[in-house]
């Protein structure tokens, strides 16, 4: 199966600059390339869909190449920002990147030349300013670039003239990457659109190359929220910023209406599976989220750790006090303290299941808070020593938000 069709019939498809062309393209191996933003040392639930995009194409045999921004990223990438970007250093980039090649390396096969890690500062930043506005620049056309939506939004509130370089930087990217590795195919989100055709534009202008674009949609969740995010931030890819536990809480709580959206998109499953388990309704529906929350983590974190959290988590969902919910998240707090006894809602604060002690209140007068699963009705109730039971105290909020209270000396 061509893999353009498969991301067809998978949702990976927003705007593509020629069907038939990449559907052809497609049908013999290619290299494609995505970017990857380097200003944090974990990507997030936000970069699966490129991630994905690129498993795909080299489980279909196709050459990947993941592009670190190293050097746009000091500059900043004005598409989707109402102000200036933080400025990032060379070190701070390069400590970055060691993080984020781990994380790829858990849906990529970097061996034997199939998938290749760059950083674009390798090329950029050696740049010769004169040279290159001669060579590139001048295959610009300023009128164009203003009409593209990335700057055109920016315009209302302020661009400022080294992020109107970013255009022209990405576009050399992908002329570089043509030059170097062959690469006739750059993917992206859809915010990133003009930038990409603009490259593509940029190879047949100085090499008369052909070069394509894909962009994919920006995912929201049905109810208009952003992928990747929840109460407590960004959902990470790092297990140690977002436990394996907490990430596979993340997907298991997938509205109805986005669980075949979401199956399509961040597993592999046969599409088969898939429409199967798109037919469940009710309560059954939870079936369908498990193998997602499992499916995702296994990607993510291994089989091993998967299974835990779905330990875990049919523990807690089925009340078996007897069940394996050693996954479950911990937060230890001194026994000193405990013997005194705290008031509940500054427990709940503490331990994160409210942001702030007025949330907790808050949570508490609604119903929603829950020790040991007997629910707290008093806001200042004081938690003590005599609460935990087998050497923890389990605090809930809601119906799916739990963490486990220990001891520390």
């Amino acid at each position: 199966m061509n893999v353009y069709d498969v991301f067809k019939e998978r949702g990976f498809v927003e705007q593509v600059s020629d069907e038939a062309k990449v559907r052809d393209l497609l049908s013999e191996r290619v290299t494609c390339y995505t970017g990857f933003d380097p200003t944090s040392e974990s990507l997030h639930v936000g970069s699966l869909v490129p991630i994905m995009a690129l498993a795909h194409m080299q489980r279909h045999g196709h050459r990947v190449i993941a592009l670190l921004g190293g050097g746009t990223a000091m500059i900043g990438d004005p598409s989707g920002k109402c102000e200036l970007r933080k400025l990032m250093t060379r070190e701070e980039i390069d400590e970055n990147a060691g993080g984020i090649k781990i994380q790829l390396e858990r849906f990529l096969d970097f061996s034997d030349d199939r998938a290749i890690m760059l950083n674009n500062a390798d090329w950029l930043l050696g740049l010769n300013y004169i040279e290159f506005l001669r060579d590139i620049g001048r295959q610009f056309s300023v009128n164009r670039m203003l009409a593209a939506e990335t700057y055109r939004q920016r315009l209302e509130t302020g661009l400022n003239f080294i992020e109107f370089n970013y255009m022209l930087l990405q576009s050399y990217d992908y002329l570089h990457l043509y030059r170097e590795y062959g690469c006739s195919l750059q993917m992206g989100g859809n915010d990133q659109w003009g930038n990409i055709l603009a490259g593509a534009d940029l190879i047949r202008r100085v090499e008369q190359g052909e070069a394509e674009a894909l962009t994919w949609p920006l995912l929201e969740t049905s109810s208009g929220a952003k992928m990747g995010k929840t109460e407590k931030g960004a959902v990470w890819l790092d297990g140690g910023r977002t436990s394996p536990y907490d990430y596979y809480q993340y997907w298991i709580n997938t509205e109805d209406d986005d669980v075949m959206r979401f199956l399509s998109i961040f597993t592999f499953l046969p599409m088969e599976e898939i429409v199967e388990l798109s037919r469940l309704e009710g309560s059954e529906i939870r079936k369908a989220k498990e193998m997602l929350a499992f499916e995702a983590t296994k990607l993510n974190h291994g089989e091993e750790e998967a299974g835990k959290a779905r330990a875990a988590a049919r523990a807690l969902f089925s009340g078996d006090s007897g069940g394996d919910d050693s996954a479950v998240p911990t937060y230890e707090i001194e026994k000193a303290r405990l013997e005194d006894g705290i008031p509940a809602f500054i427990l709940f604060a503490d331990a994160g299941m409210a942001k702030t002690r007025s949330d907790a209140r808050r949570l508490i007068s609604q119903g929603g808070a829950y020790i040991n699963d007997r629910r707290v009705d008093v806001f200042d109730e004081k938690i003590a020593i005599d609460s935990m039971v087998d050497g923890y105290i389990l605090l809930r909020a809601g119906k799916k938000k739990h963490i486990r209270i220990k001891t520390s000396e």
